[in-house]
Formats: C-alpha cells, sequence, structure tokens
C-alpha cells in the first residue's frame, strides 16, 4: 500500500531497482480499486486484464536487463471520453452506455508504446460539461479528502483516483478548467498543455477550439514525464502543432532567481475565501524567497471570460453533439412515430440536463439573426482577452492565482444553481480561450483540512518555463506529498 501512495519518480525507481515487480505494483492498484471504489465512484469501467498482460511485459523486459520507458509498469486511469480499443467509452452518458471503442484514440497508442497498464476509463461529467462530477449519468464521484465533498470536474474520476491511490496518474480533458479544478480539490498537480500540444484525435469533442489533453500525477516530475509521452504532432488532428516538445523533465530542476512572477490582480480581490488567500500569498513570498521578482498584472478584460466561454463553448458543443441522434451508433428510442420523432425521444431521454441545457444555450446562439450579436462577439472578445494575456507576458514569465476562490464545496451544495456552479471556473477559462498552457498545484490546505491549489499560467508554448517554476516552488513548498486518509 505504502508503494502505491509514492510518485510514478519513485516508483519506476523500485521497478528498476527490482524492489517490486510491476506485476505486482498493477495487481495492488487493482486490489485497491475493488477495495475502493465503490465508495469513490472514480471508475465507469475498468481493463483490468490488459494491465496485467502489459505489466507482464514490463516485467519480461526488467527480467532481461533491457530498458524500460520511464512510465513503463506505472498503473494509469484514462478519462472515459478517450478511446481504447475494446473498451467502453461512454462520456458518462446514457447515450453512449453500451458503446465499445473500435480504435485508440492517440493518447491511447502512445501510453502502449510505453507500456502504461491501462487500469480503466474513470468517471467524469457528462460529456465532460460540469465542475463538480455530479452530472454524470452513472453515478457521483467524491472526493478523497471528504466523502461529502465533490471533487471538481470534469475529470473528476481521473483526479480522485490519483488522490486515492487507486492508480498513480491519469489522463483528463481540459475545455475550461476541468483538468485544474479537480486537481485543486483533490491535492494533485493537473497540467493543461498548449491548446494543440497533444492530439485530441480519439477524444470525444465538447469544445473543439478549447479542449486539450493533459496529466494528473502526484508531482510537478510525473505531469512532466507523462507530458512528453502523450505530446507531439500527430496527422490525425488538424489542428495538432508540429513543434518539438523538447526534454523538459531533464530541464526541470533549474534555478529559478530573476523569474519574473505576475500575481494577477483581478483573481485575488473580493469573493476568494480567507484561507485560499493566505496560501497563495504565502506561495508567492515563497517565489520571492527563491530570488524571483513579483509584480501585480492587471488582465481588465478577464471578467468577461466567463460570458465568452460559455457562448462559444456551449456553441461548439451544440455542433459537435448533433451526431449523437440515435441512427449511427449509441441509444435509441424505441416505438417511435417516425425518423423525427426518434431524434426528438432519443436525444430527450439519452442527454442528462446539464448537457441538454448547454446545447439549447449553443444552438439559440448560432441561430439565425443571433449569431452576429452572441457568437461573433464572443470570438472578437476572445482576441481581446489573448491581447491582454500577450501584454502580461512582455513583463512576466509567468502568471500566478487560486485555480479556485474557495476549496471543494459540498455535494448538492450547487447542483441546482448552474450560474454558481458556472463561477467556479472564473480562474481557470482565461487560459482554454487563448491556448495558453497553465497548471494546478496544491499549496496548502484550509481549516477543515481540505487541498488549495495554486493556478500557475505561462506564454503559449513555454511549457519549459511553466514547469521548471512549479518544480521549484514544489520542492521548496513541500506539500505535494501528503496523501487523504481514506
Amino acid at each position: 500500500m505504502e508503494l502505491l501512495k509514492k510518485t510514478a519518480t519513485e516508483q519506476h525507481k523500485a521497478l528498476i531497482n527490482k524492489e517490486v515487480s510491476a506485476l505486482e505494483l498493477t495487481k495492488a492498484s487493482i486490489e485497491r480499486i475493488e477495495k475502493l471504489d465503490e465508495k469513490l465512484g472514480a471508475f465507469n469501467s475498468t481493463t483490468f486484464d490488459e494491465a496485467i498482460e502489459t505489466a507482464k511485459r514490463v516485467d519480461e523486459k526488467i527480467a532481461k536487463n533491457e530498458q524500460i520507458p520511464f512510465l513503463a509498469g506505472i498503473p494509469t486511469a484514462l478519462k472515459d471520453n478517450m478511446n481504447m480499443t475494446g473498451s467502453k467509452t461512454t462520456c458518462s452518458s446514457k447515450i453512449l452506455e453500451n458503446f465499445v471503442s473500435p480504435y485508440d484514440a492517440t493518447i491511447t497508442t502512445k501510453l502502449k508504446e510505453n507500456l502504461v497498464p491501462i487500469l480503466g476509463k474513470a468517471n467524469l461529467d457528462e460529456f465532460a460539461m460540469g465542475s463538480s462530477n455530479e452530472n454524470s449519468a452513472f453515478k457521483i464521484v467524491r472526493n478523497p479528502y471528504n466523502l461529502n465533498k465533490v471533487p471538481g470536474g470534469s475529470s473528476g474520476g481521473s483526479a480522485a483516483s490519483v488522490s486515492a491511490s487507486e492508480v498513480t496518474l491519469s489522463l483528463g480533458s481540459d475545455t475550461g478548467g476541468s483538468i485544474r479544478l479537480p486537481a485543486s480539490f483533490c491535492g494533485i498537480t493537473g497540467f493543461k498543455p498548449t491548446y494543440g500540444r497533444v492530439s485530441r484525435y480519439g477524444l470525444v469533442a465538447f469544445a473543439s477550439s478549447l479542449d486539450q489533453i493533459g496529466p494528473f500525477g502526484r508531482s510537478i516530475e510525473d505531469v512532466t514525464h507523462l507530458y512528453e509521452a502523450i505530446a507531439g504532432y500527430d496527422v490525425k488532428d488538424s489542428t495538432s502543432l508540429n513543434l518539438e516538445v523538447g526534454n523538459i523533465s531533464a530541464n526541470l530542476k533549474k534555478d529559478i532567481k530573476g523569474l519574473k512572477v505576475g500575481v494577477i490582480k483581478e483573481l485575488m480581490a473580493e469573493g476568494v475565501a480567507d484561507d485560499v488567500k493566505e496560501s497563495i500569498e504565502n506561495a508567492i513570498k515563497t517565489y520571492e524567497k527563491l530570488g524571483a521578482e513579483i509584480k501585480e498584472i492587471s488582465l481588465p478584460l478577464l471578467k468577461h471570460s466567463i460570458g465568452v466561454y460559455y457562448i462559444v463553448a456551449t456553441a461548439e458543443a451544440s455542433s459537435n453533439l448533433a451526431r449523437f441522434d440515435g441512427v449511427r451508433y449509441g441509444y435509441r428510442a424505441q416505438n417511435c412515430e417516425n425518423l423525427l420523432d426518434m431524434y426528438c425521444k432519443t436525444r430527450a431521454e439519452g442527454f442528462g440536463p446539464e448537457v441538454k441545457r448547454r446545447i439549447m444555450l449553443g444552438t439559440y446562439a448560432l441561430s439565425s439573426g443571433y449569431y452576429d450579436a452572441y457568437y461573433k462577439k464572443a470570438q472578437q472578445l476572445r482576441r481581446l482577452i489573448a491581447n491582454d494575456f500577450n501584454k502580461a507576458f512582455e513583463s512576466v514569465d509567468i502568471l500566478v492565482s487560486p485555480t479556485c476562490p474557495t476549496t471543494a464545496f459540498d455535494l448538492n451544495s450547487k447542483a441546482n444553481n448552474p450560474l454558481e456552479m458556472y463561477l467556479t471556473d472564473i480562474a481557470t477559462i482565461s487560459s482554454n480561450l487563448v491556448g495558453a498552457p497553465a497548471l494546478s498545484m496544491p499549496c496548502g490546505f484550509d481549516k477543515d483540512n481540505m487541498p488549495i491549489g495554486l493556478q500557475i499560467i505561462a506564454k503559449n508554448l513555454d511549457e519549459m518555463t511553466l514547469l521548471q517554476s512549479a518544480y521549484a516552488l514544489e520542492q521548496e513548498l513541500g506539500v505535494y506529498n501528503q496523501r487523504p486518509n481514506i
């Protein structure tokens, strides 16, 4: 059990030193999932047999003293909106409840090439739409630090499974904070790379100009290795960037003296809980101690990011989710009078309330007579928000803020108030709108011992500076190695 709580880096060392076999590590993870997941709800489905076969291959290589990839044998989970041949890909929706993937996503192929045992598909808010993981059609996910609180969304299952030591690593998708918010609430590290750095081929689309796949781990080093394994150009994704990723893991431990850190003024104002503010201020002082220069930065248009996001994201969702019509695959309503009746009934019965709400919002924003007033205006404002960020990065290397103004909230406390739920993402949405790399890392705990996340944002394509600055802070703070008592 103690080994399951270790970082991927520590587990890798144990594997190559033959202190433990990959099969033992994988079986320990399986036992942990079988024992714990009934109350946690982190997994929608499991792929234990495939994981065991992969672990055996790793052990064969180690027995022959062959070199293994860094992540070989490390138990990992995929968010249940990523395709893996022969496994269910449900997006936590009734409409895809029995859909079995006929192909691998590019990230799945890359994990398999790295001999990573994939133990299953993690629960999420339906079609990745939500901030609390209460919108799953199957079951809610609970926070490992307190089972009566939310884990954050939409990648709640991916985050909770790593936090609770069911797996060591996982992948999530981030459209408006869906990696960083759960990472903050569950006390782990979650990283959203620059838009286009990681292929979206085989990811079920929510909002195509915002979606990005990224890693969860227990340390900056862990997420860096997982990022390097999945990043890179992919001819199957037209938005994929044909640029070198670079060897970030070899350059992580850099002295950050002289680093220019911008504190986002608008995200440290009213509405931020006292405990959260205190932890963020402590992290900023730690940066100062490490030799960084601190500067307050204003992003005046940031306050419009939620409005812009909920027009752009819902419009793209309306378009992307039109394919779920009961004709080609997925759920189909019975006893329909004609084709139109089948379409209507299938979508009414197959989609949950939040997904329907967003489809309707998006369809309205794209409709004749409203397109220019809403969607076009939102895209123009999106450009101006990007200009604010570009201007900020002329004088600083990274921007910091709370990942969320509060720590994890109680289950059902915001479920009936969509607007309040949407405001949870105030700090995270803007980096999706501008495509910038951003991460959340643990920086402290509130008075109820719930984790607090610090968000760091870098300019587009500068993952190197982002991860180096996060690593230096992580080592100094020493919070990352704490685990929930579950």
